[in-house]
């Protein structure tokens, strides 16, 4: 068998990649902390002594300003919205601890706690430290949470500090731990606030009163390094903009606030744009319709899009009073989502994840969005705008064509696989690329292509066309049902893959004929041909998402929900949505129409005498659709 056909044979844990662990040092000369005074405090942040010395000082002009900023930071990298079961393990391990540190001083109770953490909760120590760029226009940090599901910076302009001492730029970690947190939130506006930040902080505090030198090794899992790469390489994919007020944002926190989740029914964000129009968001499953403040949408194309992990947008919450806009940048629907937020010399991006626990069918269909090759011409374009950029720091893609005489096509892809790679970062909120290395070293991208050696035979059975969609079957309320053909070579013979996957792509079910399913099922993660399966329709969905309205003679097969928001009826409060969903399976043509949140459709089914007249018949009614003013879901 060869190596890029053959099975996975065992799912023990040598079958995945050698090390999927990273290994990270960080040192710091002292623990960052905040000095209050009576008339002034200085904010002392030390920076990683294992990189190369970074240097800011000055008077910050705002400090309320920058106090929430910081603490909005902090809540991003601390936030952990993954779903945990309720069980008594962790309050019946706190009892155990409790009398075992009893009569301990507080420095050995924390220390044994902190023994007790790194035995039973290792992941509590992977999270990286913040990284800080000092360049000549601006003192960025970003972050990424401890769920790899939200991505945040945070940018100062330089006009926001009075600046003074020598400024070093380049990019460093910093320590900011819970005592730090705490120390911010006693920053006034009434006491000038002094920022420092440096491998020595520019200490004040006498050589008897230093704090101790910390040193951390700690070891980032592939699986938080990758997402944190990617969801910032994201940024770099053509977006859909679109501007709301802070009290839209508001608006939006303080229904979930006071809302619970159901469990039945949709739990995202619906994005309604019309040209013209001032954008709508409607919260599911309560179908509330929350008309934004901040004019028109001006796109020309009218859209709707659907995201999730909507209640991590309260990490915002203590930021917002401060904000002036919110600019949101759509992927479309399922993928992630940025928000940029402007509160004068201070801006604040978070990108979320399409979803706040992404299952692999979701991951492998965002894969197929980022660049994977490798050829020398394209490593050559890289090393070019890499070395110029660290040069300038921060300029755009059309400064950096210019400057490498490379066409602007090349250095955008180029741009993109940087920021996947680590080297360059991409500025949100001014479209422009700033060089900042993530890790003092180089980063071992072989282990970070692919998650597990099954999703590279995934890949490998995908490249050379061993991967047919057999069937697409459209049922509503249910999701999408797919059959696939792998066609194996060296295992001479053919598999029979299938998947279920609900209308918000995730997978409801799946099962193959292979022996890893047989064996495993989905305890261990999909077999290779369900990954492929999915890979194959991912890509599929991208060739007809760009072929629409360009490409109709070829289509046999397609799926297209519509909506539109009618006014109230008599007698009635608030709107309501009608959905039409077209679905075409080469002679055949089935509609399906009614309210939203029906729990049965309206459906007429057409069969045509070839596949031409099919074809011709769903156009028909996708014009006509859309000129009476239906937006296209399926389209984002």
């Amino acid at each position: 068998m060869s190596e890029e056909t053959k099975e996975p044979e065992s799912s023990k844990p040598e079958e995945q990649l050698s090390d999927p662990r990273t290994p990270v040092r960080l040192g710091y000369a002292g623990a960052s902390q905040l000095e209050a005074g009576e008339s002034a405090s200085k904010l002392q942040i030390f920076a990683n002594t294992e990189r190369p010395p970074v240097r800011a000082e000055g008077a910050l002009k705002q400090p309320l300003l920058v106090r929430e900023a910081l603490s909005a930071l902090y809540e991003v990298v601390s936030s952990d919205f993954r779903y945990v079961p309720k069980d008594r393990t962790a309050y019946l391990a706190y009892m155990r601890l409790k009398k075992q540190t009893a009569g301990q001083s507080a420095w050995q109770a924390q220390q044994a706690y902190f023994d007790w953490l790194a035995r039973n909760d290792p992941s509590a120590w992977v999270v990286l430290d913040p990284v800080v760029t000092v360049h000549p226009d601006k003192l960025l940090f970003e972050v990424f949470s401890k769920d790899e599901g939200a991505y945040a910076q945070m940018a100062i302009d330089w006009s926001a500090i009075e600046r003074s001492g020598e400024t070093q730029h380049g990019t460093t970690n910093i320590d900011f731990s819970k005592a730090l947190f705490d120390g911010v939130q006693r920053v006034r506006s009434y006491r000038e606030t002094k920022l420092t930040i440096g491998t020595d902080a520019v200490s004040v505090a006498s050589d008897a009163t230093r704090p101790p030198v910390i040193e951390k090794s700690i070891q980032l899992p592939d699986s938080w390094l990758r997402g944190f790469l990617q969801v910032q390489a994201a940024a770099t994919l053509p977006t859909t903009a679109v501007r709301i007020a802070a009290i839209d944002l508001y608006n939006v926190l303080r229904h979930l606030r006071l809302n619970a989740d159901k469990k039945q029914g949709g739990r995202g964000v619906r994005v309604e744009l019309v040209p013209g129009e001032p954008p709508r968001l409607v919260l599911e499953p309560w179908e509330l319709v929350l008309a934004t403040s901040a004019g028109p949408f001006t796109g020309r194309q009218p859209a709707l899009v659907r995201i999730w992990g909507r209640r991590r947008l309260s990490l915002l919450r203590r930021l917002l009073p401060f904000v002036e806009t919110v600019d949101i940048h759509l992927l479309g629907s399922g993928l992630p989502s940025f928000y940029v937020l402007r509160a004068g010399p201070v801006t604040f991006t978070l990108g979320l994840s399409g979803f706040t626990s992404a299952n692999w069918s979701q991951a492998v269909g965002f894969d197929q969005l980022l660049p994977r090759d490798r050829n020398e011409e394209s490593a050559a374009v890289l090393s070019a705008v890499l070395k110029k950029l660290g040069e300038v720091w921060v300029a755009s893609a059309d400064e950096l064509a210019k400057a490498t005489k490379k066409p602007i096509a090349d250095v955008r892809a180029a741009l993109q696989k940087a920021c996947q790679h680590g080297q360059v970062m991409y500025d949100l909120s001014e479209d422009r690329y700033r060089y900042r290395p993530l890790l003092g070293g180089a980063i071992d991208l072989g282990r970070l292509v692919y998650r597990n050696p099954r999703e590279k035979v995934a890949h490998d059975l995908v490249a050379k066309g061993a991967v047919k969609i057999a069937s697409e079957n459209r049922i509503y309320g249910v999701g999408l049902e797919l059959t696939g053909k792998v066609t194996v070579t060296a295992d001479r013979r053919d598999y029979r893959p299938q998947l279920t996957l609900d209308d918000d792509g995730r997978v409801r079910g799946a099962e193959c004929t292979c022996a890893f399913y047989r064996k495993h099922k989905l305890k261990e993660g999909p077999c290779a041909h369900l990954i492929a399966l999915r890979i194959a329709q991912a890509q599929e969905e991208e060739r007809r998402r760009q072929a629409r309205g360009s490409e109709r003679g070829t289509i046999t097969l397609e799926t297209r929900t519509y909506a539109r928001r009618l006014p109230p009826a008599p007698g009635a409060t608030g709107e309501s949505e009608e959905i039409v969903q077209l679905s075409l399976d080469r002679q055949r043509l089935r509609i399906r129409w009614g309210p939203r949140g029906a729990a049965k459709l309206r459906v007429q089914s057409f069969v045509f005498g070839s596949v031409a007249e099919a074809r011709a018949a769903f156009f028909e009614r996708v014009d006509d659709l859309e000129a009476r003013g239906f937006l296209d879901g399926s389209a984002g």
